[in-house]
């Protein structure tokens, strides 16, 4: 019996994740508004692709996070909260705790001195009030650690779960719930193990980064 082909389900995958990343990168930056609904034919006129692909896609961008889908109501781009922050930033420090401590010591030169110039950065913005511009880069600056950290298992969970806990940032409350004098301090601890190639005091700054309790 001839083996059936697989090429036109491996085509379609390709097709979701081409359109999941559009839509993904749309909300990303702005271009889809929180609350905004997704309406199947404006993203078919604009994606040029059917409805079978967008609604797969859809479909992953809601398990992340930055989809809010009710059967026959609505489809729309998810709303930051304010009582959903706090949970979503600690939550990212336990992950990126860990992240952390495994990308230290694989750091190149070029790259450690790349991860030094983003946290000089986050920390100038933190410094002039503009938390919301960190936040609105935030999927970018995690990716940064979770690139480098060698364990594909924790990549991956990285690449599921950044995007929309990271989405969960912006809101106009980030200043007063995350305060700048708790997290520069920590930010200068953080830079200082990353030059010092010292894993665990990166993984602890990163933690306390987070408002993560202290470990006795």
């Amino acid at each position: 019996m001839p083996v059936p082909s697989t090429q036109p389900a491996a085509e379609r995958k390709l097709l979701r994740d081409t359109v999941q990343d559009k839509i993904r990168d749309a909300i990303m930056d702005g271009t889809l508004e929180p609350g905004e609904r997704l309406n199947d034919d404006d993203l078919i006129a604009w994606l040029g692709v059917s409805r079978t692909p967008i609604r797969e896609a859809l479909a992953e961008l809601a398990r992340a996070g930055l989809i809010e889908m009710a059967p026959n109501r609505y489809t729309r781009v998810a709303a930051p909260a304010k009582d959903e922050l706090l949970d979503a930033y600690r939550t990212l420090g336990v992950i990126y705790g860990g992240v952390v401590r495994l990308a230290t010591p694989r750091f190149t030169d070029a790259q450690r001195k790349k991860v030094v110039k983003m946290l000089d950065d986050v920390t100038a913005q933190v410094e002039a009030q503009h938390q919301g511009e960190v936040a609105q880069n935030g999927a970018a600056i995690y990716s940064m650690w979770a690139d480098h950290c060698g364990n594909p298992s924790l990549e991956q969970l990285c690449k599921s779960t950044t995007d929309g806990l990271a989405f969960k940032l912006r809101v106009p409350e980030l200043a007063e719930l995350i305060p700048a004098d708790v997290v520069l301090p920590e930010l200068a601890k953080l830079k200082d193990a990353v030059l010092a190639k010292d894993p665990i005091a990166a993984e602890l700054a990163m933690e306390a980064i987070h408002l993560l309790p202290s470990r006795s």
